[in-house]
């Protein structure tokens, strides 16, 4: 591989230079996302409460759960799930009923109050940086292209 002079470079010097890159354009992906337009502490701000409390509504909107498949969409434990849908259960967000094939089993559902507030949780992370929205056509749609290429399973 050449360097933009038209230098040859060593695999070594080509990796160090690739990791480097990788690093940065890793960074400013996590900046534009989590710090640019920290959209986690609007909905958190707009909801009035945690981002995990709306995550956890978020993960109920294709529809009921139990606690167990609750838990494990979360990534957390079932005493936390169960302090998060205590408060959630308070504050007229969500349910909770006995599973009709199994007693021991809870399921929890969203109430009307619930729905919305996901729902608001899911535009205000859905809306665009204003970075992004400034961005040539041309070099949107070379992001893009790269986005899908980075979406896509590798082979």
């Amino acid at each position: 591989m050449n360097d933009r002079s038209g230098v040859p470079r060593d695999a070594a010097s080509t990796a160090v230079a690739d990791a480097d890159a990788v690093a940065r354009v890793w960074a400013a992906m996590c900046s534009l996302v989590l710090k640019q337009e920290d959209r986690r502490k609007e909905v958190a701000e707009t909801l009035g409460m945690s981002f995990f409390r709306a995550k956890a509504l978020r993960r109920l909107l294709p529809g009921p759960l139990t606690m167990r498949e609750l838990t494990a969409r979360l990534a957390t434990e079932k005493p936390y799930t169960t302090l998060v849908v205590d408060d959630l259960e308070r504050r007229g967000f969500v349910e909770r009923s006995v599973h009709p094939d199994d007693r021991r089993c809870k399921i929890v559902t969203l109430t009307p109050a619930g729905v919305a507030a996901a729902e608001q949780a899911e535009r205000i992370l859905a809306r665009p940086p204003r970075s992004l929205l400034d961005l040539a056509p041309e070099d949107l749609a070379v992001l893009d292209r790269i986005m899908a290429e980075l979406r896509s399973p590798r082979g």
